[in-house]
């Protein structure tokens, strides 16, 4: 009439069943590989984690976890006050000597002079051409539209060229 518990233990039926289960979990993807064991008796076991006997199932939709990453150095704990916490520099990381690190920043303050002296050139330009805010007409700009165009393109490029030279000297500034 029924089927007795030893007969659901035939591994034809367990192999079944265990990818049965699989399939109905098929749409959550699995955390851990799935292993199938068999032991001595040829009793067919599956499982997620690896033992002697065991084979790992490569499972279609299975995606793998990702490797552990290498432990990142723990934070140091901010002291009290507005004083910011003090970096902790891995011992591997590569050392500039002072005399070094000093040149850089020499190169690096000479460019942003220059792009600065740039900027600077650039808005007296703009500045002049724009004659406080009643540029010269053009002989296109027949229509007075395309003349406010040209005003409001021109205002907005001075406003760029100050906020350039606002952050080069704010750079500048931030240089040991």
């Amino acid at each position: 009439m029924g089927k007795t518990i030893s007969q659901f233990r035939h591994p034809g039926f367990l192999l079944l069943a265990g990818f049965a289960s699989v399939a109905i979990c098929g749409s959550a993807q699995a955390q851990a590989a799935v292993y199938k064991c068999v032991d001595e008796q040829g009793r067919v076991e599956f499982t997620d984690t690896a033992r002697r006997g065991c084979k790992a199932l490569d499972l279609p939709g299975y995606a793998p976890p990702p490797a552990p990453r290498a432990s990142a150095p723990i934070p140091a704990v901010r002291p009290p006050g507005n004083s910011p916490a003090p970096t902790v520099t891995p011992a591997s990381f590569p050392r500039v000597d002072s005399a070094q690190q000093r040149a850089r920043d020499d190169d690096r303050r000479a460019i942003l002079n220059d792009e600065l002296r740039i900027e600077q050139k650039k808005l007296a330009d703009l500045r002049r051409d724009f004659n406080g805010g009643e540029p010269e007409r053009q002989g296109n700009e027949r229509n007075y539209a395309k003349y406010q165009e040209r005003v409001a393109s021109m205002r907005d490029e001075i406003g760029r060229t100050e906020r350039n030279i606002e952050a080069l000297q704010r750079e500048i500034g931030n240089i040991r």
